[in-house]
């Protein structure tokens, strides 16, 4: 059984993860939180990724990373700079003097959240971020680039739409991503033996997508879920006009306007 390295453990896309890969990987969780309900297959080293040798101790002799871990929202420029981007840079930097080639990259849907509700977009399209969350993972996605090119990394990066067992209101109903399906990239992303640099989007079967994601299917995604199945019950209970003009136009929502620091441990901007 592999064992795999999974950052950011302790937050709701590594509890669903957890839950998913129970019995196919051996999971070494890292977070800067403690967990203590850690399973038969599953062994905890708490990491600050923002220190280099710790993050080289967590990464140490795994067959490869699912990296989750950083600040999950909006938040301030130090907040973001020390979580999301030197943790970021200290990861990729860890993998290539350990040997660690496979990694995923948790992007998010938030390095293009500039483009229209109008447009249909691709893993060609250049980014747009709309935050300084998705300027993080524009980094997050350009490291991934220089470290397959210069350093051979193999490195998948999801642009993760939003993760739950259901979506919540009318734009989720574009990005929504159930746990399965997006065990099932992730898995591709570990397995797939061609990966070398992949962007792909974390989206079920949706309907009303905004994104082609022709690329993750190319590499065998077939998802199982679609947001369609939940429409009616969501349009019955909220409106599509949340009271942000600009907002309600961009496929980012209100991370286009807003300048406060979120709460990462809420799930109301993802």
């Amino acid at each position: 059984m592999k064992t795999i390295l999974m950052t950011g453990a302790a937050g709701g896309v590594g509890t669903f993860l957890r839950k998913a890969f129970q019995g196919r990987y051996h999971l070494r969780l890292s977070d800067i939180v403690a967990l203590d309900d850690c399973a038969s297959h599953e062994t905890f080293v708490r990491t600050d990724l923002s220190d280099l040798a710790a993050t080289r101790n967590a990464v140490a002799g795994v067959d490869g990373i699912i990296h989750l871990g950083g600040f999950s929202v909006e938040g301030d420029w130090e907040t973001i700079l020390n979580a999301n981007i030197i943790g970021t840079r200290n990861l990729f930097e860890a993998a290539r003097i350990e040997n660690v080639k496979r990694i995923i990259f948790a992007s998010s849907n938030h390095a293009m959240g500039f483009y229209g509700r109008d447009e249909t977009i691709d893993h060609t399209h250049y980014p747009r971020p709309d935050s300084r969350y998705g300027v993080s993972k524009v980094f997050g996605e350009a490291m991934g680039s220089l470290y397959s090119d210069k350093y051979g990394a193999e490195v998948m990066n999801i642009r993760i739409g939003n993760v739950a067992e259901e979506p919540i209101d009318v734009r989720r109903l574009s990005i929504w991503i159930s746990p399965r399906d997006l065990a099932q990239l992730v898995s591709i992303g570990l397995e797939h033996p061609d990966i070398r640099f992949e962007v792909v989007y974390g989206m079920s079967d949706n309907e009303r997508a905004w994104w082609d994601n022709a690329n993750a299917r190319r590499l065998g995604y077939a998802p199982q879920d679609q947001s369609e199945d939940y429409a009616a019950k969501v349009l019955s209970e909220h409106s599509a006009d949340t009271g942000d003009p600009l907002g309600d136009t961009l496929q980012g929502g209100a991370f286009v306007s807003t300048e406060a620091g979120g709460d990462p441990t809420k799930p109301d901007l993802a």
